[in-house]
């Protein structure tokens, strides 16, 4: 017990110091929510926000752990979270299933499964701004008082660096859903070689973010792009596009979506070696039925005067730049880029995702794994998955640029 004081004491130090000390209140703030989630050996927590000039709903700022909270929002003195809020009293869940407070329809959404909680008021000098809630967890063991209080100091510390700094922790703006995976499994082989890639993957894609995969390789990053891009089926759950079913399409739908609905991005850019870019551009106009002319495409990735051009006659950079403009050929409602700049040096990465960038502005909804982090800056929205499920959900409030990138 004595050695989770000191432990305890050392966090809220490191706390302090990084909200008084770092030049991004946003940053500070997830990174202290992740440490008090970490030491007390949680599963998940989130930072809500109390709109008390608005609609006096409360909406997640900030969370760690595999739910998606995107566009949810809870009424004042709904649940567990809104009860915090309008009552201004710390709360300790020992089963929220149980709990008539507890706002189940959350994790229906997000099939993520809340089984006990702290929840800490977020009060300023006048009033409450929002609260803290950490859940789960992982041993199964219940808080103790020692986690309630450093769970109550993250909450007094954060409320007087809002306060100092003048941060305004903003309302998400719901969006529509594009994709929507819920307990997606993926499993190969049978028998003794049966290996499960995807253990129930729970993912909502919005209309027009940026959204970004990272995790280690096996973790089933490239494995959800494939069932997402139509490439492979999943063994269980279901997917969902624009509130159509795929879960268990045929082959001939699954080529009518490739075909109409999904533009590819691939690391080896995979162009025909014997077109012309502007050649390769229309082999692919001519499947769909409502395309964009090969130059305009071309002229949208800077690319115009190399239309005549084979692919080896262009760079890497170059080649990338027209894989992109094959992509946009179709109008689609989705893009899905597989480590887009892997293969490039920085100069040539920051020339590409500066265009894919441009693409994104334009409303087209982007989907990209990479092992690179610092790319997860340019994303509305980072997902980090381990061991074929969501483990972290991250939301960019103020994304970078892709010139602020530095690697």
């Amino acid at each position: 017990m004595k050695d989770r004081r000191i432990n305890y004491t050392q966090v809220v130090w490191e706390i302090t110091r990084m909200l008084q000390e770092s030049e991004s209140l946003d940053a500070a703030l997830r990174t202290s929510l992740e440490q008090v989630v970490k030491a007390v050996g949680a599963e998940a927590g989130t930072i809500w926000a109390y709109n008390l000039s608005g609609d006096r709903r409360i909406y997640p700022s900030f969370w760690i752990g595999g739910a998606d909270l995107t566009g949810m929002s809870l009424a004042e003195g709904e649940g567990i979270a809104g009860t915090v809020v309008k009552e201004g009293k710390t709360t300790v869940v020992k089963d929220c299933q149980k709990d008539p407070r507890w706002a189940g329809r959350f994790d229906e959404a997000t099939g993520f499964v809340t089984r006990s909680m702290v929840c800490v008021p977020l009060i300023n000098k006048y009033e409450v701004i929002g609260c803290i809630q950490i859940i789960n967890k992982k041993d199964g063991s219940l808080y103790n008082d020692e986690d309630v209080s450093l769970c109550e100091n993250l909450a007094m510390l954060a409320a007087i660096a809002i306060d100092g700094k003048g941060l305004n922790l903003g309302f998400a703006e719901e969006k529509k859903s594009i994709i929507s995976l819920r307990n997606v499994t993926k499993t190969y082989g049978s028998g003794e070689n049966q290996v499960q890639i995807l253990k129930g993957v729970n993912l909502d894609v919005r209309e027009g973010e940026f959204l970004v995969i990272l995790g280690e390789s096996g973790c089933g990053k490239s494995t959800m792009l494939n069932i997402i891009g139509g490439m492979d089926q999943l063994t269980g759950g279901t997917f969902l596009f624009d509130g159509q079913d795929y879960s268990h399409a045929t082959e001939s739908q699954l080529t009518q979506y490739r075909r109409h609905s999904v533009g590819f991005i691939f690391q080896a850019y995979n162009l025909m070696p014997t077109l012309t870019a502007a050649e390769n551009l229309d082999f692919i106009g001519e499947l769909c039925k409502d395309s964009l002319d090969a130059s305009d495409a071309l002229k949208s990735v800077g690319l115009l005067q190399r239309k005549d051009n084979y692919p080896s006659q262009m760079s890497g950079g170059q080649q990338q730049r027209v894989s992109i403009a094959r992509a946009l050929v179709k109008k689609p409602r989705l893009i899905l880029a597989d480590e887009p700049t892997a293969a490039l040096d920085y100069e040539t990465s920051i020339e590409v995702l500066t265009v894919l960038e441009e693409v994104i502005k334009a409303g087209t909804t982007m989907l990209m794994v990479t092992h690179n982090e610092e790319i997860a800056k340019m994303a509305n929205r980072v997902i980090r998955m381990k061991g074929g499920v969501v483990a972290e959900v991250i939301v960019n409030r103020h994304p970078a640029s892709a010139k602020e990138l530095v690697w």
